[in-house]
């Protein structure tokens, strides 16, 4: 790959629908198999000379542009808090993605569970940095048992009792049985920039991150 191209990293799933059209309109179009579930490709062309998309998991596209692997990239603000990374930059919210982190419990504990009085809680989540920071906040102990995914079914199954987790329409909590308790933050994805390539191509990373507000805000 020659030192003069332009990585964007993106991540799967959900947020690669909703990030499509702002793509389009910054006159970005990849190769077609970009979308493809079946494909096993991880980087591709797109319609620009020096510039190519690599396709990864949400939380590791701001690993990809934190070691300079990705000049640019689109995070979710709940991973750049959980993460912190100092060498990322985050110049522009998308818009996209939009969604709350909460922290939830079984109904019948809801219908008699008093948050203010939490003083030790157990938690399943894979935000522990942010779930630790939040409780210790409020002076509550927070034991967090790292998870990645199912979380909805460790207060069923007994693991913990309550869920630290990004919430949309609420849907899958309510199938299994569980209720939103307290907001810890709203989410929503960002526009990140490796800070070492923004000092060393200023000119080109400012452009792209001038396409992308237009593209936003226009």
């Amino acid at each position: 790959m020659p030192d003069d191209n332009i990585i964007i990293a993106i991540p799967k799933g959900r947020i690669l629908k909703e990030l499509y059209p702002v793509l389009q309109k910054v006159g970005i179009e990849p190769e077609p198999d970009f979308f493809s579930d079946s494909s096993r490709k991880l980087q591709f062309d797109t319609n620009i000379a020096g510039i190519s998309l690599i396709r990864v998991r949400s939380f590791d596209v701001a690993t990809f542009v934190a070691f300079g692997a990705a000049q640019i990239g689109v995070a979710g603000s709940d991973v750049l808090q959980e993460f912190d990374f100092p060498d990322i930059y985050a110049p522009l919210d998308l818009q996209i993605g939009k969604c709350r982190m909460s922290i939830a419990e079984l109904k019948e504990l809801a219908e008699t569970d008093d948050p203010t009085r939490w003083s030790h809680v157990s938690v399943a989540t894979k935000y522990p940095n942010i779930t630790k920071n939040y409780f210790a906040k409020r002076g509550v102990q927070a034991e967090c048992i790292k998870l990645s995914g199912a979380m909805e079914l460790a207060p069923k199954l007994g693991l913990c009792q309550r869920i630290v987790d990004l919430v949309s329409s609420g849907a899958t909590l309510q199938a299994n049985g569980l209720v939103e308790v307290e907001k810890i933050l709203d989410v929503s994805s960002r526009l990140i920039v490796n800070r070492v390539a923004f000092k060393t191509r200023n000119q080109e990373i400012s452009s792209w991150i001038g396409k992308f507000k237009e593209a936003v805000n226009g």
